[in-house]
């Protein structure tokens, strides 16, 4: 979530889509999803004032309706990552940020969406977005490491083998790290999406499609909602737009312990 794109002189720079406007889509979808994910879930499954109002099937939709804009959100992040990793001065600082907001947002995480303070089998985004950061900078370290000392002969093509071998092995690594260590949400998924738009980072929109498509393959079809922000991304201008990056950070858990706040005063499940 932190971006660090070319800077800009003044006000934004006119004309496209900056990562700040990015941010902000990425921001209110989320916010989207996580409000059908949190206070309209419980209306729906635990308790029967919608069933008793005979509104129960409209609800419903509603709630399909807005997880299916929340599917915007986290490729948007994703994208936004890479670019933040391509531009930032220091990886290790990203990368702490970066975990320090995922332990900040683990209890409000829990409540949200597990009603409970911990619970280690299902954790917040910002682990996934963590390792994905982790599993990218191996790719650019190994990439470095591993260059053929020679235009020809066999220690060219033994250094090309080392280094796909050595980048599968972390690319994979992350992926399970995310998926059964930390247990993250969207999990192998998210860093393969990750890892995908930082390998084809030259051909934006063909990596984001092919980072959405991983997506839907291995967290479900409704990823597939995500394509509509190939349109906004078409028209990006790799500026960073205005700056209001702990905003950002701090929203992800702010809004979830709001939103469990409106569930305990509407009487619902904690």
């Amino acid at each position: 979530m932190d971006v660090q794109i070319q800077k800009t002189s003044g006000a934004e720079a006119a004309g496209g889509v900056s990562g700040s406007t990015l941010k902000w889509i990425a921001l209110i979808t989320m916010l989207i999803d996580h409000t059908a994910a949190t206070v309209l879930a419980r209306e729906l499954w635990y308790t029967d004032h919608l069933l008793a109002g005979g509104h129960y099937a409209q609800w419903q939709m509603v709630y399909v309706c807005m997880r299916i804009i929340g599917r915007m959100a986290f490729p948007i992040y994703c994208f936004l990552l890479v670019e933040g990793f391509l531009h930032t001065h220091s990886v290790g600082k990203y990368a702490w940020r970066l975990f320090l907001f995922a332990l900040i947002s683990e209890i409000p995480f829990d409540l949200a969406f597990n009603m409970t303070w911990q619970d280690m089998s299902y954790n917040n985004v910002f682990f996934t977005l963590f390792c994905g950061l982790a599993v990218i900078a191996g790719i650019r370290w190994l990439n470095g490491r591993f260059c053929p000392k020679s235009d020809s002969g066999w220690k060219k093509y033994a250094y090309l083998l080392a280094r796909l071998i050595a980048i599968m092995t972390v690319v994979f690594a992350g992926m399970l790290v995310a998926e059964d260590v930390l247990c993250t949400d969207y999990g192998a998924g998210g860093v393969a999406a990750i890892t995908v738009l930082y390998l084809l980072r030259n051909c934006r929109l063909l990596s984001y499609a092919a980072a959405v498509l991983i997506l839907a393959a291995m967290s479900g079809r409704l990823e597939l909602a995500a394509l509509l922000m190939l349109i906004p991304l078409a028209f990006y201008n790799g500026k960073r737009g205005r700056q209001m990056k702990y905003v950002f950070y701090a929203f992800y858990p702010l809004h979830l312990l709001v939103l469990v706040g409106i569930c305990w005063l509407l009487g619902l499940p904690c």
